[in-house]
């Protein structure tokens, strides 16, 4: 082992210890891993039953090869007598962006559930959809199965093809243990320039995140069937919202887009929809979809949730708190090589321990940025959010022509 490698190991640990730090100490809301997050949602929903005793609370246990105590927790708080209106927040479709999902959902209990909000609307709160890759520090499931492509009652999801995604399989999914070092991984950036310029950045886009259903070990797999808490929680989000007739959800992630801002995705919607939801979110930007970088995703979670309410008004929102600069053509690049890295360090191992440090690091980082100034401008911003939008969603009349 020559003297530049040893001097890169140990700046790489020293680097990493000073991060790792970082995420081990809570800041704010912010807890410090999947229990202590989830100990912090239990504790504030047996508040809210003590205040609200009608509130339900329930735990969905997630099967696992390795590890049996893994749960989706929720807790519900009917509304008015006459139900008509529910409001649902879900946080950790990608496991590790549940240290925002739980720190947001935290703040929202603390600042927003009073007797006022429950007059007009219902309140369903889903903690951690995917706590293994809460617990464990990765976006998917056990199974290596992107929740967010997963998530859909409708079982031909599982078979639709992604015709762009096998033309770049062996460029984000290469074998071998992680050498971040290789020729390979230096080179990382000038490849995906070159295959830019041959196709454009929309479209690699477009076949990279879309999600796929043929390659299990592959980035953005959507699985070959439902995953265990999804087939779970299907029947109980259903008759949780059974006797609303108007649902408005936003699902919590973190990672894409401009580092510090909170990016607001619908998902394509209908005309009508985007009619009913122009007046919510007035005055904030929102990516429609209509512009030449976004792209579609199938088996999505907010979906998934508009599947259960058909034919009811549903107003469907992604909260993403950007962290990467990952709308510019540089920042997407260095977040894609992130994630090649780690899933190619999951499937096949690393080559020294340095790699393993540097990655997983980085990948948190991604996610969970340890900056305080970053997570105390994500709860500031959420709270102004909900402060602006909540007495919107409850004061339009949908009905009205």
């Amino acid at each position: 082992m020559n003297r530049n490698y040893l001097l890169l190991s140990l700046l790489v640990t020293i680097s990493s210890s000073i991060q790792l730090y970082a995420q081990e100490n809570e800041i704010g809301y912010f807890k410090s891993g999947y229990l202590g997050a989830r100990q912090t949602f239990r504790e504030k929903a047996h508040e809210i039953q003590n205040k609200y005793p009608e509130s339900r609370i329930y735990t969905v246990q997630v099967p696992s090869k390795t590890d049996n105590d893994l749960t989706v927790d929720l807790v519900y708080i009917p509304g008015p007598e006459k139900q008509e209106k529910l409001l649902i927040i879900s946080s950790g479709v990608h496991g590790i962006e549940g240290f925002v999902g739980n720190a947001v959902q935290s703040m929202f209990i603390d600042s927003f559930i009073d007797d006022d909000l429950l007059a007009e609307t219902g309140i369903m709160l889903i903690h951690s959809v995917n706590p293994y890759g809460f617990k464990y520090l990765r976006r998917v499931s056990e199974n290596n199965v992107d929740l967010n492509r997963n998530s859909s009652v409708d079982s031909a999801t599982y078979s639709i093809v992604n015709e762009g995604y096998p033309k770049l399989y062996s460029f984000i999914n290469p074998n071998g243990k992680v050498n971040t070092r290789s020729c390979g991984n230096r080179m990382f950036k000038i490849r995906a320039i070159f295959k830019i310029i041959n196709a454009s950045m929309p479209v690699l886009r477009q076949a990279v995140l879309q999600g796929q259903y043929q390659y299990p070990k592959g980035l953005y797999f959507g699985g070959k069937t439902f995953e265990p808490q999804i087939q779970a929680l299907t029947p109980l989000i259903d008759s949780i919202c059974e006797p609303y007739k108007i649902v408005f959800t936003t699902d919590l992630h973190s990672g894409y887009g401009e580092r510090g801002k909170l990016h607001l995705f619908p998902n394509p919607v209908d005309s009508l929809t985007r009619s009913r939801m122009e007046p919510i979110f007035a005055g904030y930007p929102i990516d429609w979809g209509d512009t030449k970088d976004f792209y579609t995703v199938t088996g999505d979670f907010v979906n998934y949730t508009g599947e259960l309410n058909r034919g009811k008004i549903f107003i469907p929102m992604t909260f993403e708190y950007g962290t990467m600069n990952s709308q510019t053509t540089k920042g997407s690049l260095n977040s894609i090589r992130i994630m090649v890295l780690e899933n190619q360090g999951h499937q096949f191992g690393y080559r020294h321990e340095a790699d393993s440090v540097k990655v997983k690091n980085d990948f948190i980082e991604m996610y969970n940025p340890s900056s305080e100034e970053w997570r105390l401008k994500v709860i500031t911003d959420t709270w102004n959010m909900y402060k602006t939008i909540l007495p919107r969603f409850l004061s339009i009349d949908f009905y009205k022509k």
